[in-house]
């Protein structure tokens, strides 16, 4: 699933150039990337979109969590994966994240019933460690 075959409101329908960087439309609803695949650089599938987590406190998207593996929603594995680590594909209607299969397999995750403290500094820097992303790339910037 894509996030152009979830726009119930028409919203992605507005092909007129627009200036902005990156692929893509500019803003996105939240809701219309849940289920949307996740694929790498060798395009091989990684899992799809299961939550997308929003730092309120700094109104900014923090995480998409990932679900891997499993069949029907059992046995599947999920990751917090860093948004900055992300990159929407507008050709094929995905995203990619920039790691091998094999290494996406022991990447810090949880289970659906067991959700870890996604505000909790360590989990935080262990995350973002794990994909080589800062937690955000602009915080910098005057």
């Amino acid at each position: 699933m894509n996030y152009e075959e979830q726009d119930t409101y028409g919203m992605y329908n507005d092909t007129a150039e627009r200036p902005h960087r990156g692929p893509g439309p500019r803003l996105m609803g939240a809701n219309t990337l849940d289920g949307n695949d996740v694929y790498n650089q060798h395009d091989e599938d990684l899992g799809d979109i299961k939550e997308i987590m929003l730092d309120v406190a700094n109104g900014r998207v923090a995480y998409a969590v990932l679900s891997y593996g499993g069949v029907l929603g059992m046995g599947e594995k999920l990751f917090a994966v860093p948004w900055n680590a992300l990159t929407l594909d507008t050709v094929n209607k995905r995203f990619t994240l920039n790691v091998e299969k094999d290494r996406l397999k022991d990447a810090p995750g949880f289970d659906a019933d067991d959700w870890p403290d996604m505000a909790d500094p360590t989990w935080q820097q262990n995350v973002h460690s794990y994909y080589g992303t800062p937690p955000y790339p602009d915080a910098a910037r005057p």
